[in-house]
């Protein structure tokens, strides 16, 4: 029976990591691209496939790493990767903050008629910016 040698395991490790790191930057510049483009099916089909790439990634460098198996160039790599997925994560949460202030200015909430943080109830009139006797 042939066991592989453990030079061969790192280097078979190594090409593991790499293809799962390459997948999950693919799957970033992608859905870079379509934010850009505002391209909402891309968004979503690209977003998807990044989360399961990013889920692989996780599980194999995480092996990786416990096995004391884990190449700087690729750590740096994947620190990269990290960064970028917090900035694209942060570009859509602002959009989508503006979309909700958009939103509130266009369709106004009722007044709920419930007490607020300072014991009075609001008033549909008090918002309107007329003064009461």
């Amino acid at each position: 029976m042939f066991t592989p040698s453990a030079p061969a395991k790192a280097a078979a490790a190594g090409a593991d990591l790499e293809a799962t790191l390459a997948a999950v930057e693919i799957r970033l510049h992608a859905l870079g691209v379509a934010l850009l483009e505002r391209n909402v099916g891309d968004i979503e089909l690209h977003s998807g496939e990044l989360h399961r790439a990013l889920a692989r990634a996780v599980d194999h460098f995480s092996l990786a790493a416990r096995h004391g198996e884990l190449p700087a160039p690729l750590r740096q790599r994947l620190m990269r990767a990290s960064s970028q997925v917090a900035a694209q994560r942060e570009s859509f949460a602002r959009a989508t903050a503006a979309l909700d202030r958009a939103i509130d200015v266009l369709l106004p909430r009722e007044a709920s008629g419930v007490y607020s943080a300072q014991g009075a109830a609001e008033r549909a009139s008090s918002r309107g910016g007329s003064l009461q006797a």
